[in-house]
């Protein structure tokens, strides 16, 4: 297989803080790898000094000479006073700097080179750069082009992102969790593209259905060090077992051993130093083992929840919209004791109006929420990371309380407490501006759950969360006593925590469903499934009852199209196929060294009017099309 990337003993650190040691990896042509790590780890720190963006200590980056590369960042970045097209050009790969030379060439006078511009243009098929912007930019739901960058969400700006690295066709795509802020049907989209596509892939995601089904193998950063496994996240599940089963097994032969030879080097005589070194550099390394962690470092999460009633919340009559846009109307739910609801559907449903509505932070059109006098809520929301960034970590969590109530009668200091969210002492003593972006989200947790809460509401949790954390907030919703609600995207965690779900597709359209998420979208697909066919019965014996005359008119009405209207839509089809010819001529003609300068503007100047003409008929044939 061909190498697109080549990683050699590359280290990075910040001051004392070693990310990784001396790792060495490679990236292969059609390999999808998959990049875990606990937080803080390094994993967008791996990602950025590969994309050229950071710095590094030692060992080398190499990729592949002429290599296309696409790298999506965690938190994309505009220029606000661009519009959604212009983002699409808003990019430093070959392409977007072909067509900058072109216009430049054509707006100066300065001709030179342009018999050379125009070669590489065609070779790098740039011509059709806008077409493909806006096909892409359809395909991720993003219709308006000229909207400003300014006024976009979270996901409609990720969106925008996913188009400017997809346009430019890259051989390698590097993608710092493609998922976050994209809806399940935007995800569920880009999970298919990618699996069907046959790029190179290095991502980091901690969606593990996306990892499962797109990547063909996954790559771990522990320990300073990387540990490849070649298969997908199952697989990975399986061998990490296998791999930490192994550890512990070694680590307790190094600890007897380490017991013995500590004595003697405690007994033997300065003399023998240098007659024995092996035996002393051999203890060391013993020793280094014996230290080694026996697991992932686990999570405690079993905080004891605050007494809940029998009564929770009563939605009676609730309605919200804006302005169009439907929220809810005419809302009825009584929310049962220790029930875990799910909460889904695509951006600007109004999933987090619902929730604030709840809380009291949004008031209802009409109608009202009746909440139990013993709810305590705990809200973890998208949007609530808010800390002094000069304070340090262990004073952010003092600041809430000195202790923390297990339910048992053993009560843990603030210290111990952070101990078990992975906050080793010389981190809890760190300032918050130092922290990753994961370690944030995982204090940010603590802060919410050591409140004691007994109804927890969890606003899109798992963004920028590790694996590991991941699993262990996992475990405590499902042993949780008392209630939550969940607004995610990440489908594997709401088919471990969530009994049933409540589902917004717009319009204040909104299904209660008795199941998980996969469960709802076997029922979902078997549902369109069934409405096709009842579609196609009925077509079928509409068919066989009609009499030819009757079919004749009906399908003269539901053409619409009018006689001239008919005229030009028959005419389009020949005058599209009369411009892709003469574009394929002009391509032709451009790059086959033999024009003149003078010429080559004029073709130049030809082949941008045909592309726009094309662009034009092709969508108003389109238009009635969908008449015909």
């Amino acid at each position: 297989m061909v190498s697109y990337l080549q990683i050699d003993g590359l280290t990075k650190s910040f001051g004392d803080l070693v990310l990784f040691e001396n790792i060495s990896f490679g990236i292969a042509q059609g390999q999808k790898t998959g990049l875990i790590a606990k937080n803080g780890a390094g994993k967008t720190t791996l990602l950025n000094i590969i994309a050229g963006k950071e710095g590094y200590d030692e060992g080398n980056v190499v990729f592949r000479n002429d290599l296309r590369v696409g790298y999506l960042e965690q938190t994309p970045v505009f220029p606000e006073n661009i519009n959604v097209l212009q983002a699409c050009f808003h990019s430093e790969n070959e392409t977007v700097r072909l067509i900058a030379e072109y216009e430049e060439a054509m707006s100066s006078g300065n001709h030179d080179n342009l018999e050379d511009i125009l070669q590489r243009m065609e070779h790098e098929k740039a011509w059709d750069y806008e077409r493909k912007a806006k096909q892409i930019l359809s395909q991720l739901k993003i219709a308006d082009f000229d909207q400003p960058i300014s006024q976009l969400s979270g996901g409609q700006l990720k969106r925008v992102a996913l188009a400017n690295v997809l346009i430019t066709e890259p051989e390698l795509i590097i993608l710092d969790e493609p998922t976050n802020h994209l809806d399940l049907e935007m995800t569920e989209w880009l999970e298919d593209y990618l699996s069907r596509q046959s790029i190179s892939i290095l991502m980091v995601t901690h969606d593990r259905y996306f990892l499962d089904r797109v990547c063909n193998e996954i790559m771990e950063i522990d320990r300073k060090q990387v540990f490849q496994y070649k298969g997908n996240y199952n697989y990975f599940l399986e061998k990490k077992e296998e791999r930490m089963a192994t550890l512990n097994t070694e680590t307790d032969r190094a600890s007897n051993l380490l017991r013995k030879e500590l004595d003697w080097m405690r007994r033997q005589p300065q003399a023998r130093g240098t007659k024995a070194k092996y035996r002393i550099d051999a203890f060391y390394e013993l020793e280094k083992k014996a230290k080694q962690q026996r697991d992932e470092g686990n999570v405690n999460l079993k905080v004891k929840a605050a007494y809940i009633g029998t009564k929770i919340f009563e939605a009676s009559h609730v309605s919200k919209r804006f302005g169009d846009l439907k929220i809810v109307e005419d809302f009825n739910y009584i929310f049962a004791r220790y029930e875990k609801m799910g909460i889904v559907g695509n951006n600007g449903t109004g999933k987090s109006t619902f929730i604030k509505m709840l809380l009291g932070e949004v008031a209802p059109d009409s109608g009202s929420f009746d909440v139990g006098e013993t709810v305590r809520f705990g809200y973890y929301s998208q949007d609530g990371l808010q800390f002094d960034e000069q304070m340090k970590v262990i004073d952010v969590v003092q600041d809430i309380a000195e202790y923390v109530d297990l339910g048992d009668g053993t009560k843990l200091g603030v210290s111990q407490f952070l101990n078990y969210f992975m906050f080793e002492p010389e981190k809890q003593h760190s300032y918050v501006y130092k922290l990753s972006g994961g370690e944030k989200r995982r204090l940010y947790l603590c802060t919410v759950l050591m409140r004691n809460p007994n109804f927890l509401v969890l606003d899109e949790p798992t963004n920028d969360l590790d694996i590991v954390t991941l699993n262990v907030l996992e475990e405590y919703l499902k042993n949780f006593k008392g209630c939550a609600i969940v607004i995610s995207h990440d489908r594997y965690f709401m088919d471990k925590v969530v009994d049933h779900l409540l589902v917004f597709r717009g319009q204040a359209d909104i299904k209660d469903f008795p199941g998980n998420y996969t469960q709802y979208r076997e029922w979902k697909e078997a549902e369109e499934q069934l409405k096709k066919e009842e579609e196609a019965r009925l077509a079928k014996s509409q068919t066989q009852t009609e009499k030819p005359q009757k079919k004749n008119e009906d399908k003269l009405q539901k053409k619409k199209l009018s006689f001239n209207e008919r005229r030009e839509f028959e005419s389009l089809e020949s005058e599209i196929a009369k411009l892709e010819e003469e574009k394929t001529m002009l391509e032709s003609e451009m790059s086959s060294g033999l024009l003149g300068n003078e010429e080559l503007i004029k073709k130049s100047d030809r082949i941008a009017k045909v592309i726009d003409e094309l662009d034009e008929k092709t969508m108003r044939w389109l238009e009635l099309s969908e008449l015909a």
